[in-house]
């Protein structure tokens, strides 16, 4: 098979199987949301979002949120291929707030080495942020040690590759709505 053929194999529907339902996540986005309403009434926080995965858990989420609080995006990468990080976070998209004195909280779609979240608390901490937390609607239970406390996780899941509701395949299956598992995976 070539690249193209590879992906669109394993991106058949008959090889997911959902884990986390379209209600779950909706119950847990507004549960997520409220503590933020809640911890930050008076802070003016910002949130970045980590692209792409992120995308559709913050915005669901910032609806939900009852404050008045900026946005910002930034691009990061650690994947080698599809499946496998690189063990290296490489720098795409930069936010452009001023975020210097500011509390941030940096929306995630899921942690799983710790890689990603350590690269940015160092980043932000390094540009004079007030507060740095992560809000993560997966938590990946794996071996590997994050190093960085996750003020706001959604679900823990187990150390299985899920695509969905943001989080991709080869940048598809991202416009799911509930998240799944892939029963078979490509060969590394």
């Amino acid at each position: 098979m070539n690249t193209r053929e590879t992906i669109e194999y394993y991106s058949r529907m008959d090889n997911l199987e959902e884990v986390i339902t379209q209600k779950e996540i909706n119950e847990k986005v507004s549960s997520i949301a409220a503590s933020i309403t809640r911890d930050y009434s008076a802070k003016d926080p910002i949130l970045i979002g980590v692209l792409n995965g992120s995308f559709m858990f913050m915005a669901d989420l910032i609806r939900k949120i009852e404050l008045d609080c900026e946005v910002d995006f930034i691009k990061i990468s650690s994947y080698a291929d599809a499946t496998r990080t690189s063990g290296t976070v490489r720098l795409i998209k930069d936010i452009s707030a001023d975020i210097n004195g500011r509390h941030i909280i940096i929306i995630e779609d899921i942690v799983d080495t710790g890689l990603t979240v350590r690269f940015l608390k160092r980043r932000m901490e390094d540009s004079g942020t007030k507060s740095v937390e992560f809000a993560s609607l997966l938590f990946k239970e794996t071996d590997a040690s994050v190093g960085v406390k996750i003020k706001y996780v959604g679900f823990n899941i187990p150390n299985k590759y899920v695509v969905g509701y943001g989080l991709d395949y080869a940048q598809k299956l991202r416009s799911l709505e509930s998240i799944y598992t892939m029963r078979e995976l490509p060969p590394e």
